[in-house]
């Protein structure tokens, strides 16, 4: 067998590693908390508990499952690792390939509800000059590409995966677009496959600040805002951790699925469209818990987190500019400033929304589909 070969993929759980998991859930050694503070300490033991509950009594991971294995999978070893990745064609033949990566805590179920949309926008009441064959894999160490093998998945190494698996699936021309994590492995396969990618959009935002005073100056109310987020040590113990000690970390999420589900859910709550007050008021609890389940399932929690340890000397440092055409789509709690984004990117497109928030493929799909199809109409023809 070819190490190059591309294999069909289904998912398929074992049902007695769904049994294990009701049975930890119902077993669940819960901690104290303190009385009145909320949030600001992580996640409540009220709210884990109840939706805790629910994963256990409620939530139906085969009904879910089914949904995925209605999108075409495949997996194929690149650079010593396995690739899983769903490649959704268009049925229109002028389609451009576009590839899609997701963040942590994300995975490849974060687009079920934009994937049809974006193959297929004849069926979905768009313009098929729009469509694109989508490709979406799941990041090295996340989920059912997980785990990784051996240190040094790093940006750069992701990327250069990416554009190895886009050769191999004899895509010369295509797009990329990503969020979170992706929002950095995107702009990156531009740069390692420029004679490729014919454009970059990203949720979220583009370049980091200098901090330097005078950067400042001119920045609109909202623009200075997003800014302090760049400084927000509040909501960066998580980044800390995974960064520095992941395999620690990973005793506790990897044997407690209540862990998991604590650790994942709080960023969903910090992250998700502050208009709303619980994640599951930004985004379908279902498929929330599909996320969560990825990670459990696979036993990923620990892999997925090393993407920060090899990652860290990178975060924030200066990066090589891109010529490529870079699209930007801003949602409500999202760092994004143009100034900052063009530094090092050739901008072309920009948007920013008052609803949403980072995850947007959940969040509002029809927004981020639309800004999608936007950017990209731009560059097709180039």
């Amino acid at each position: 067998m070819s190490n190059s070969e591309i294999r069909p993929f289904h998912i398929d759980i074992p049902q007695a590693d769904l049994d294990d998991l009701r049975d930890r859930l119902a077993r669940t050694r819960w901690p104290d908390e303190l009385p009145g503070v909320g949030w600001s300490y992580g996640a409540p033991v009220s709210y884990v508990k109840e939706l805790a509950e629910y994963w256990r009594t409620g939530y139906d991971w085969r009904e879910h499952e089914a949904a995925l294995n209605r999108f075409p999978q495949f997996t194929t070893e690149i650079d010593g690792q396995n690739i899983h990745f769903l490649h959704v064609r268009s049925p229109e033949p002028d389609a451009l390939p576009l590839i899609l990566t997701h963040g942590w805590p994300g995975s490849v179920a974060e687009f079920m509800k934009i994937l049809g949309p974006l193959a297929d926008p004849r069926a979905h009441g768009g313009d098929p000059a729009d469509a694109f064959h989508v490709v979406a894999p799941s990041l090295p160490g996340f989920g059912f590409s997980g785990p990784t093998r051996e240190t040094g998945w790093n940006l750069r190494r992701v990327a250069l995966a990416w554009a190895e698996l886009m050769s191999r699936l004899g895509y010369e021309r295509y797009g990329a677009q990503g969020g979170d994590t992706g929002s950095l492995v995107s702009p990156e396969l531009g740069r390692v496959a420029p004679d490729n990618v014919v454009g970059v959009h990203v949720n979220g935002g583009l370049g980091f600040p200098t901090f330097d005073p005078a950067e400042t100056e001119g920045l609109t109310e909202a623009e200075r805002a997003r800014y302090g987020l760049y400084t927000d040590q509040d909501g960066a113990g998580y980044a800390m951790i995974q960064s520095t000690r992941p395999q620690t970390l990973a005793f506790g999420l990897h044997d407690s699925p209540a862990g998991q589900l604590g650790w994942i859910v709080e960023k969903f709550k910090e992250w998700t469209d502050p208009a709303h007050e619980l994640p599951e008021d930004a985004v379908d609890r279902d498929q929330m818990l599909t996320d969560v389940s990825i990670y459990w399932l696979t036993g990923t929690a620990g892999s997925s987190a090393r993407l920060y340890k090899e990652g860290a000397t990178d975060w924030g440092q200066p990066v090589e500019p891109s010529k490529i055409p870079h699209g930007v789509a801003v949602f409500p709690g999202d760092a994004g400033i143009r100034r900052l984004a063009e530094r090092q990117h050739h901008v072309v497109h920009w948007s920013e929304f008052d609803r949403g928030g980072h995850f947007a493929a959940m969040e509002v799909p029809d927004l981020l589909v639309d800004d999608v199809r936007a950017f990209f109409r731009l560059v097709r023809g180039g």
